[in-house]
């Protein structure tokens, strides 16, 4: 069976994996109900530590606009040669929204 894959670090996600939604455009900035992607939850904490909600709005509405962020492309470097189900706590916390 084909998982699906995790568009930012582009790893296979199995079920077991910690995965999550991520809203393209911040439910806080107009985004409820927009479109939407399957991520691991590495990712998407590494997001959200990253940029504040105003900046994924404003310049980050897309996966490739988030892949080509510079910190998130070491991020992506990284997290590539983990395996899929690989977890470990984001340091830093959330950015202000």
């Amino acid at each position: 069976m084909e998982h699906p894959l995790c568009p930012l670090c582009l790893r296979p996600i199995p079920p077991e994996a910690k995965q999550s939604l991520h809203h393209l455009v911040p439910k806080l900035k107009g985004g409820k109900g927009g479109p939407t992607v399957l991520l691991h939850q590495i990712c998407h904490n590494e997001i959200h530590a990253t940029l504040t909600e105003a900046e994924l709005a404003r310049d980050h509405a897309t996966v490739e606009a988030l892949r080509a962020h510079p910190r998130l492309a070491r991020f992506i470097a990284w997290v590539a040669r983990r395996p899929p189900t690989f977890h470990s706590k984001t340091p830093g916390g959330r950015r202000k929204r």
